[in-house]
């Protein structure tokens, strides 16, 4: 049977798709290396959290220059809270404290482990039954991911092992509402649902950061203050504009596996901006549990 013109138009790859999911896909990538130095000036609780506030008010202003509404239905409340404080909340502040252990490197490519945990909670939530070809995808991105924490041996991955928890319970937090959010679908405009999701995800860390953490603005160098200035701006702003203009464009499996790029970006940036090592081991983690992911995806 032919295909009709209009389902070839939704298979079409737009080179302006491809362009959108590039600027994504490179601003969260160079986000890792970004975070991790700015933690020498400012504590991660209140400079995520403060950060991701304010590039929720201005998603919410860019959303109301489109004419997108911002009202939330009263019914669906719940569900965007909960959702908001796993997707958003749990990744900000986990991905947070686990750079006060890890490099910034280990964190991109643990970080990609999203769609492992995904594929396994579908299965008790949603029923959706895991089949051999990805139970083996998985095992070979945790293979990837094992190969991460023990390669330094086993007092220096004892040391890590905060850090290592940390971006896993992020993952996994990020993975259950990632699946309640198939499961209970919000139903609003993809601009003004990133920027309550953001909002309200961001708030509980900012105000614990705030009484916990006690930062203070004198502290912050030019250098951090645009740090400050490209996890607002470029993290929760363009790059979320980008994505959600990416996926209108693109079928939803090349958005997808084109945010593998993210890990990449940030492993290589980390090796240019902070001199982390880049050796076997870290290039071996990285293309295991790319390839692992990537077969998760696409089966």
């Amino acid at each position: 049977m032919t295909a009709s013109p209009s389902m070839r138009a939704a298979h079409r790859i737009s080179p302006l798709g491809l362009l959108f999911l590039a600027v994504t896909s490179v601003g969260w990538g160079l986000n890792f290396p970004i975070m991790k130095n700015l933690l020498s000036e400012w504590p991660p609780l209140s400079s995520r959290g403060l950060s991701g506030l304010i590039g929720a008010a201005a998603l919410a202003l860019f959303a109301v220059a489109r004419r997108e509404s911002l009202a939330a239905p009263r019914p669906m409340w719940s569900r965007l809270v909960l959702v908001s404080v796993l997707t958003i909340g749990g990744w900000v502040a986990f991905m947070g404290l686990a750079l006060l252990w890890l490099n910034a490197s280990e964190a991109a490519v643990l970080a990609i482990s999203i769609p492992v945990w995904v594929a396994l909670l579908a299965w008790p939530v949603l029923g959706e039954r895991l089949s051999l070809l990805r139970a083996i995808s998985l095992a070979v991105a945790l293979a990837g991911i094992a190969v991460l924490i023990g390669g330094n041996g086993i007092e220096a991955s004892l040391e890590k092992l905060p850090g290592f928890l940390c971006v896993l319970a992020g993952a996994v937090s990020v993975a259950l509402g990632t699946v309640l959010t198939k499961h209970f679908p919000l139903a609003m405009p993809p601009l003004s649902l990133a920027a309550w999701q953001i909002g309200i995800g961001c708030l509980p860390i900012a105000i614990v950061g705030l009484i916990v953490e006690q930062p203070h603005l004198a502290a912050l160098s030019s250098v951090g203050w645009a740090s400050m200035a490209y996890m607002t701006l470029i993290q929760f702003c363009l790059c979320y504009v980008c994505w959600f203009a990416a996926l209108e464009r693109l079928p939803a499996a090349t958005a997808s596996i084109g945010t593998l790029l993210v890990p990449v970006i940030g492993v290589l940036s980390a090796g240019a901006m902070l001199h982390e090592p880049l050796g076997f081991r870290e290039i071996t983690a990285l293309v295991v549990t790319l390839g692992g992911v990537t077969m998760a995806l696409r089966s």
